[in-house]
C-alpha cells in the first residue's frame, strides 16, 4: 500500500506503508543510531514526534521484548529507508512490521531518508503528516499540520503511582554490562542499600535499572507528586528522569522542583530533569533547530578536558547566557555545536546531564556519573 509523507513546507515524499495504515500528524525529528531502533521506538521522550532513522536498514535484528525503555512504544510515527522483512538474531521473538503494527505505530519506508535529513537540518524540525490517503489538494492537511503543537506529553507518559524497584540480586550479572572488566561499584553493590526517588517525567527503565544494579532501592513516583511528598520519605537522593516535550510546559513541576532544590537531599538529573531544574533556578531554554538524537555524540568535561561519547535525544537546550553563575555553572559541552550538556550547581550536591549515561542504546562512557551520584549520597549521609 502507498504511504505518503507530508512536511508542512509542502515537500512530500511517496513510499510504502509500513505499521498501521492509519494517518498521523506530527513533529518530524530524525535519529542517527545505527543500532538500537527497539530502544528508541520504547523511549517516552519521543511521545509527540515521528522518528526518521537515518541508518538505512532497520528492523535486521529483530525484536527482543527484553531490551524495550518502557512497556509499549511511544512515537507516533515511524520513518525509514528500508525496513528488513527477515530478521537474523538468535535474540529475536518478532519483527519489527509485527510490532509497529501491533503497536499500531503507522510509519512509512522506501523513501530517500538522507534527502528528508538533509532537509530537516536546512529547515530545521518540521511537522508532518503520514497517510495513505493521496490528497490532490493540499491546502486542507498543510493546515492540519502546521497547527500541530506537542502537549501533555510528560503526563502521557508517566507512571500513574509510584512504585519501588528492589536493589539487584547482587550475584546475578547486570543485562547493562557488556564487557568484562565492570566498574567497582558493580563488583561491590551488594548492600549498599541507598534509597533513591526516582521523579518520572517520561523515564526510560534503565535509569532505574543502573541504580538498582548499584544496590540502590528506587521509589519512582509520577510527574505530578508534590516535593513534600518526596521529602517526606526522607530519600538519600532523587532523581529526575528524561521526558519528552517542551521543558517551559511543565510549570508545576519546575515549582515542585524548587522546592526539591532548596533542601538538602542529593539530586542527579538527566535531560528534561537537567533543564527543568534549571528553569527552576531561574535559568532559561531555548529549542535547538533540529535537536541531538543518536548514539555517537561528543560531550566535553570541562574540568577535565575528557571527551565522552554520548547516547542523547532531545531537542531543547539549556541558554548558559542565562545562568546566574552563583547558581549553577556549565559542566559538560557538547563538542559539535557548542551547546550547553550539563550543570554543577554551586554550593550544592546537585548536578544535571543533558545526554542518557544509562544509554540504552548507545555507549557506555558516561555511566560512570551513577557511581558519582552514589559517591554524592555517600558523602552526604556522612556529613
Amino acid at each position: 500500500m502507498k504511504a505518503y509523507l507530508i512536511l508542512e513546507d509542502g515537500t512530500v515524499f511517496e513510499g510504502q506503508s509500513i505499521g498501521a495504515p492509519r494517518e498521523i500528524v506530527s513533529e518530524i525529528v530524525f535519529n542517527t543510531s545505527m543500532t538500537g531502533y527497539l530502544e528508541v521506538l520504547t523511549d517516552p521522550s519521543y511521545a509527540g514526534q515521528a522518528v526518521v532513522m537515518t541508518y538505512p536498514l532497520i528492523g535486521n535484528y529483530g525484536i527482543a521484548h527484553q531490551d524495550m525503555e518502557s512497556g509499549k512504544a511511544w512515537p507516533d510515527g515511524y520513518i525509514v529507508r528500508e525496513l528488513s522483512r527477515i530478521p537474523s538474531n538468535f535474540r529475536s521473538e518478532d519483527t519489527i512490521q509485527h510490532f509497529l503494527s501491533e503497536q499500531n505505530i503507522p510509519g512509512i519506508s522506501g523513501i530517500d531518508t538522507r534527502a528528508l535529513t538533509k532537509l530537516l537540518r536546512e529547515k530545521g524540525t518540521m511537522n508532518g503528516m503520514i497517510t495513505t490517503t493521496s490528497y490532490s489538494d493540499l491546502s486542507e492537511p498543510l493546515s492540519r499540520i502546521r497547527a500541530y503543537r506537542v502537549r501533555g506529553v510528560v503526563a502521557a507518559t508517566s507512571c500513574r503511582e509510584k512504585y519501588v524497584i528492589k536493589p539487584s540480586d547482587p550475584t546475578a550479572e547486570p543485562a547493562s554490562i557488556r564487557t568484562a572488566e565492570k566498574p567497582e561499584s558493580l563488583r561491590n553493590r551488594a548492600g549498599t542499600g541507598r534509597r533513591v526517588a526516582l521523579l518520572d517525567l517520561g523515564a526510560k527503565k534503565n535509569i532505574a535499572q543502573s541504580l538498582a544494579e548499584r544496590g540502590c532501592q528506587v521509589t519512582v513516583y509520577p510527574s505530578d507528586t508534590t516535593a513534600e511528598e518526596i521529602l517526606a520519605a526522607h530519600p538519600d537522593g532523587i532523581m529526575l528522569s528524561n521526558g519528552p516535550g517542551d521543558p517551559k510546559e511543565n510549570v508545576e513541576i519546575i515549582r515542585q522542583i524548587r522546592k526539591l532544590y532548596e533542601s538538602d537531599v542529593p539530586i542527579f538529573a538527566i535531560c528534561l530533569g537537567h533543564q527543568l531544574m534549571a528553569l527552576a533556578t531561574g535559568a532559561d531554554t531555548y529549542k535547538l533547530k533540529y535537536g541531538h538524537r543518536g548514539g555517537n555524540h561528543p560531550v566535553k568535561d570541562l574540568e577535565t578536558g575528557r571527551v565522552y561519547i554520548s547516547s542523547q535525544n532531545h531537542g531543547y537546550a539549556v541558554d548558559t547566557d542565562s545562568l546566574d553563575p552563583n547558581v549553577a555553572v556549565p559542566a559538560f559541552v557538547n563538542v559539535n555545536d557548542g551547546t550547553n550538556e550539563g550543570l554543577r550547581y554551586v554550593g550544592k550536591n546537585i548536578f544535571t546531564v543533558q545526554y542518557h549515561p544509562e544509554a540504552c542504546p548507545g555507549p557506555q562512557d558516561s555511566s560512570y556519573l551513577f557511581d558519582r551520584f552514589l559517591k554524592m549520597m555517600e558523602v552526604s549521609a556522612d556529613a
